[in-house]
């Protein structure tokens, strides 16, 4: 493995739980609204996924979705959270989930 020198990489990774009474139809309104999310030009790579069906005790699967979203940087990460797109799901999607989890990471591209 191959640590490059390279400008770092910023990960983004949001874990989004909705309500115990979210119905499917709720849950496909937030899925639909990441899906316009990712649509913002300064991501460079986007994953929208639901909790993988492992069992080791030191996973968290009690999350609806999990949007993961690279960047070539800080500043494009930046962008991300001051583009309108992003404003809009805010403020269109956020009844749909009761919490959000947010981790950003920065570091060089390991190849």
């Amino acid at each position: 493995m191959t640590v490059l020198s390279a400008p770092a990489l910023f990960v983004h990774h949001v874990l989004f739980y909705t309500p115990a009474t979210a119905s499917e139809a709720d849950k496909a309104i937030l899925l639909e609204g990441l899906q316009q999310l990712v649509r913002i030009p300064s991501i460079k790579q986007a994953h929208i996924g639901t909790p993988a069906d492992t069992t080791r005790d030191v996973i968290e699967r009690t999350y609806t979705y999990s949007l993961l979203c690279l960047f070539d940087g800080a500043e494009q990460e930046a962008q991300y959270q001051h583009h309108p797109i992003h404003d809009e799901f805010r403020t269109q999607y956020a009844r749909y989930w009761e919490k959000v989890v947010i981790y950003d990471a920065i570091g060089p591209v390991v190849e």
